[in-house]
This record gives C-alpha cells, structure tokens and sequence, in this order.
C-alpha cells in the first residue's frame, strides 16, 4: 500500500465520509472515491459498506485500519531516520511519561539532554500508561516512560530502569513506624491520584481507608501538608516535593518500575540521546520484572523535523543524575 492510499484511506475512516474526507485533504470527492475503488481493486475486498446514509468499514476494512497506520508510522520513521544520521542539533525532541515519574528521575534526565542538545528543544507529553503506550505505537513520541511492561513483544524495545521506592509521607504532625507494615495502611486516611493504576493494583487490598480521590497531582502535596491525609509516592519524588516530611518505608516494600521504551530495532540517535541521559545501556536488554523488594514510535531530530519524543540494582544509573 503506498503512502497516499494509507493516507486516503484513514481519512476516510476518520470522516466517516467522502465528502468529508476529501475536503480534508484538499482534494476533490471523485479523486478520492477513485482512490478507494483502486485500493479496493488492489486488494481483492470492499472495504466499505457504501448506502445513501453512511458509509462504515467491512470486516476487511477495519482490519486494515491498523496496519495503515503502522504504514504511515514506518515511512515517517524511515524518513526521519535519515534525516537524524544528519544531524541532532535542532528541532523537537517528544518524550511521553506517566506524571508518577515526572518529578523524578524525568528532570533530570531532561537536563542531562539540555547540555548534550542545546538547540533542541524538549517536549514533554504527559498521560496514562495507556496513552504514553499509544504515542509510542503511533509515533507522537520518540521514547516512553512509563511504570509497567508495554504490550506488543518484539514491536518495542523496553529497558528496565532502577525501580523508584514507593514511601508513605504523612502531616508533620503524624507519626508512623518505619517501616510501616503494609496491613496498616489500611488504619491510615489517605491521599492517592485517581489515575495511579499501578499503585492502586499494587497495594489495592491495603487501601481501604481512602478519604480524598484526587485528580489534580499538584494538590497532592498541599493536601498533605494541610493534614488531609498521607499519600504513597516514589522516594524520589517525595524527597523533591515534600521537603521537610519524613517518609517511612513499607514492609514488604513496593518498588514501581521505570521503563524506558522506543521502537523495536536500533535506537534513532534521538532515542539513542534520551536513553544515554537516563545512564541505561543503548542495545535493548529486553525488560523482566524483578522479584518485589529484591535489592535497592518513532521519528528523529533534525532541521524542523520533530521527535514524536535495569533492576533495582542498577540504582545508581538514574541516582547519578541528580547531581549531574
């Protein structure tokens, strides 16, 4: 399928019409129903339930929505790719994490680029496990980080980072053993983010005296200091937003794993830059989970382009940054 049938076709799928479609692309609607009929001749099926009311994908047209996309995903890879063997002293650099690592270690492996990359520019995208995962798979994101295994096997290349200690910080005015046994934590009122899925999986059984749901991380800290309630976070995240509070460790303790993925094959030098600042081996590893408590997409840079930007044991990669 050529790049332009890819193209043609998704709009469609996206318009839910011709006509809609082909004002889109700035083309006219009997160009792109031509388009579709050759596409469909080309491959042997209909790929749309055509009708005067709508027009919807056969079987065979929704199961081509996907590798269409790859299409279009692996042709502005390979583009992008020559263009980064070129150069990689300008244009945008696209990371997409989940916030529960934006605190730490992500700053600090955003500076570590600054100083290698000076001209260019990083751009940070935020959301879900799930969404970080789409941006990689859909090329919005050169790397992704992120706290648990992607799906998809040999589609992505996943180094596993130095797993971030989960504490509990509470009021100044509380005090707690440390470590504090996880079965009490059902004893304790507590703060958590709504869309933490990891920790909520991780000590779900343990978090039954949850007194605020909050959506908004940045309220996390206030709420804390204001006495509402004590939250679970990394270490190294409470040691840059809850200066002053004194964190106790859990028993058994819960470590949330840092991946680092790109694209399945070499790393781009985009993505070759973002895993070096983070102090991670460039060849892909492969990423197993380590045994809890155990020891302590795809575009490039350059010119205008935009980057669509291991155990436990492995701790001081990642630690090393903050001084650097």
């Amino acid at each position: 399928m050529e790049r332009r049938s890819a193209e043609y076709f998704l709009a469609v799928v996206e318009h839910g019409s011709m006509t809609a479609a082909a004002a889109a692309l700035y083309v006219s609607q009997p160009t792109l129903s031509i388009a579709m009929r050759r596409l469909e001749a080309r491959l042997g099926v209909d790929l749309f339930h055509r009708s005067t009311r709508a027009l919807t994908l056969t079987e065979a047209g929704r199961s081509l929505v996907e590798p269409a996309r790859r299409i279009l995903a692996d042709i502005d890879r390979a583009r992008r790719t020559v263009q980064d063997v070129v150069s990689l002293q300008r244009g945008e650099l696209v990371v997409s994490a989940v916030p529960e690592h934006a605190p730490h270690p992500l700053p600090a492996i955003v500076a570590r680029l600054r100083e290698r990359l000076p001209d260019v520019r990083v751009v940070l995208r935020s959301g879900t496990a799930e969404s970080v995962e789409n941006d990689l798979r859909e090329g919005r994101c050169e790397v992704a980080i992120t706290d648990g295994l992607l799906r998809g096997g040999e589609e992505v290349c996943q180094h596993r980072g130095p797993d971030q200690e989960v504490v509990l910080v509470s009021p100044l005015d509380v005090t707690l053993p440390d470590p504090l046994p996880r079965a009490r934590l059902s004893e304790i009122p507590l703060v958590l983010e709504v869309a933490d899925h990891w920790l909520r999986a991780e000590l779900g059984e343990h978090l039954t005296s949850v007194v605020v749901d909050c959506a908004h991380r940045q309220a996390i800290r206030t709420l804390v200091s204001e006495g509402a309630g004590s939250a679970p976070m990394a270490r190294g995240t409470a040691a840059v937003v809850m200066s002053g509070h004194v964190p106790v460790r859990l028993d058994p303790p819960a470590w949330r794993p840092f991946i680092l993925a790109h694209r399945a094959g070499p790393p781009s030098p985009a993505a070759r830059a973002v895993i070096e600042a983070a102090g991670l081996p460039a060849q892909c590893p492969g990423a197993r989970r380590q045994p809890l408590g155990a020891g302590a997409g795809s575009t490039g840079v350059a010119g205008s382009a935009k980057v669509r930007a291991r155990s436990r044991n492995a701790a001081p990669a990642l630690d090393s940054l903050r001084g650097s």
